[in-house]
């Protein structure tokens, strides 16, 4: 484990690969999961806010869904997630050529709306929760997956590095940067988890 601030990390987000491989996983995990994806309370408002802004960029039933149960609900954790469509795909999920991205972002990217996406799918595969304390992050493995672990330890990206626009957006650069610095010294000695 590694501390920064308030922050517990676990140290395979520094040591293991990943880079997403949308064109092999067509976007698998706005598809499949057994929830809609976390907000956060302000991502809650803008979504609220900017809903009208980002309709234009969504599927019809998804709209529909929306429309008739809400933009969010509460899962079975008590956490506040993105709406889904057919109890599956995420309803801001939109296809292109059989992959699916997020609608939010696409908008975002548009410059329709100011909220870029749910920052737990800007982190993935790190996954955050909130202890009285700390805050714990951790690497999720999910066999959905295992063409971005392929790809990662190809092109040797870290976890971390694979996220760090996410990283800096949810917890700034002197974060980052700290983050960096611990995990060159990590690597620099030989520290190897997997032993």
């Amino acid at each position: 484990m590694l501390q920064i601030e308030n922050k517990i990390l676990s140290l395979d987000i520094i040591q293991d690969k990943f880079a997403c491989d949308i064109e092999k996983c067509k976007g698998a995990c706005c598809i499949h999961g057994d929830a809609g994806a976390p907000l956060e309370d302000n991502e809650i408002k803008l979504l609220d806010e900017e809903y009208e802004k980002i309709k234009p960029y969504l599927r019809k039933e998804a709209i529909e869904e929306i429309e008739k149960k809400g933009k969010y609900y509460v899962d079975e954790e008590k956490d506040t997630v993105t709406m889904l469509v057919n109890k599956e795909e995420c309803a801001y999920a939109i296809f292109e050529n059989g992959i699916a991205f997020c609608g939010i972002e696409k908008a975002y990217f548009d410059g329709a709306t100011t909220f870029r996406k749910p920052v737990s799918c800007h982190l993935y595969p790190i996954r955050t929760k909130t202890y009285r304390s700390f805050e714990g992050m951790h690497y999720d493995r999910w066999d959905i997956c295992k063409d971005a672990i392929t790809k990662g330890e190809k092109e040797d990206i870290p976890v971390y590095i694979f996220v760090k626009d996410a990283l800096i957006r949810k917890y700034g650069k002197d974060f980052y940067k700290e983050l960096t610095i611990a995990a060159e010294d990590i690597n620099k000695k030989g520290i190897n988890i997997n032993l």
